[in-house]
């Protein structure tokens, strides 16, 4: 072994974390572990802000079987691995997160419940701390959850899209995670009822 000086020390120290960094969520990188930004958004400042870097993962860290396929939601680098029941496909979202940790739900569940269109009802907890929510938004571009929505056996839960595209990549949720309205719409058709999810 080569013994370093102070100085290679150090230098070596402050390379280590580039060296370890996961593939950015722009560029080539980000086509090779599958991810893709919507088109509007490619190439732009905003989603580069907005999302954090990735590495690809492996189902297996997180479940014995893939079975109807599976789902890992990060909730520290902000991203959601999906595994087709096959094992054919992956593919890798940025995400919004919970706004805290007391909103932050970790653990095993699975979907229950695909809706596009979604309704969106505010939580109790929700209406307590701002009364003036209404009981009940539509199907629209007003609509927090987006286009699609995942329901999960957690009640409140969801993995769904999300209109406000600055949310992506930031701690902005109640609780759900939230994509892309055009990357919740190419999750959707993807996953099955039962799909296993991990939030980590």
């Amino acid at each position: 072994m080569i013994p370093l000086s102070k100085r290679g020390f150090l230098k070596l120290a402050l390379s280590a974390p580039l060296l370890a960094t996961p593939f950015l969520a722009s560029g080539a990188g980000a086509q090779e572990i599958g991810l893709t930004l919507p088109e509007e958004l490619q190439g732009k400042k905003e989603a580069r802000r907005n999302i954090s870097s990735f590495r690809r993962a492996d189902w297996r860290e997180h479940f014995s079987e893939l079975g109807q396929g599976a789902i890992v939601a990060d909730t520290v680098s902000r991203a959601l691995h999906f595994w087709s029941g096959d094992g054919a496909t992956y593919k890798l979202y940025p995400t919004s997160v919970p706004i805290s940790e007391d909103l932050t739900k970790r653990g095993y569940t699975e979907v229950i419940r695909k809706v596009e269109g979604p309704t969106w009802t505010p939580t109790p907890s929700m209406r307590e701390r701002d009364p003036s929510l209404p009981k009940v938004v539509p199907a629209g571009p007003d609509n927090p959850l987006g286009t699609h929505a995942l329901y999960l056996s957690w009640q409140y839960y969801r993995i769904h899209g999300t209109h406000d595209t600055r949310k992506i990549g930031r701690r902005s949720s109640d609780g759900c995670i939230g994509l892309y309205n055009e990357m919740i719409a190419d999750l959707y058709p993807r996953v099955a009822l039962g799909t296993q999810v991990k939030l980590i």
